[in-house]
């Protein structure tokens, strides 16, 4: 149940960040969850690109961009060892996308959000952490 929502100022990320930040950001957050690489696992990191209209963000100091990166993962999925590493490649992520560089890491905010097991339902059954580890295992037999 891995999702990854980037929100961005319309215009702040380059055009080949803009196609490719989706899949590359779904792709960060299976590595640090642990799961497989498989069709299945990739088919349900799901992934997000919400752009403001111009003008839709600013600070108190100035107008320059900032990036809002949130991340669902079911509660126990992450170590803090995981999130901190989760953290770090998101944010290096979304600077590659808008063209910046190791400076401007703290116009990257990522916020994970630990859901709670039996809150989070897919196919119209409650899915618990446990039926994720299980079935991730087995596709990890399998390959």
């Amino acid at each position: 149940m891995p999702m990854i929502r980037l929100t961005a100022p319309h215009g702040s990320l380059t055009g080949e960040g803009r196609r490719t930040v989706r899949r590359d950001l779904a792709a960060v957050l299976l590595r640090w969850e642990g799961a497989p690489d498989t069709a299945f696992f990739r088919a349900q990191a799901w992934s997000y690109l919400v752009e403001l209209p111009e003008g839709a963000q600013t600070t108190a100091e100035d107008e320059a961009p900032r990036f809002l990166v949130d991340v669902t993962v079911p509660q126990g999925a992450l170590s803090e060892r995981r999130k901190a590493g989760l953290v770090q490649d998101v944010t290096k992520t979304v600077l590659a996308a808008a063209g910046l560089g190791p400076d401007d890491a703290l116009r990257v905010w990522v916020l994970v959000h630990e859901q709670p097991d039996g809150t989070w339902g897919a196919g119209g059954s409650v899915i618990r952490y446990a039926d994720l580890v299980a079935l991730a295992e087995g596709q990890q037999a399998d390959a």
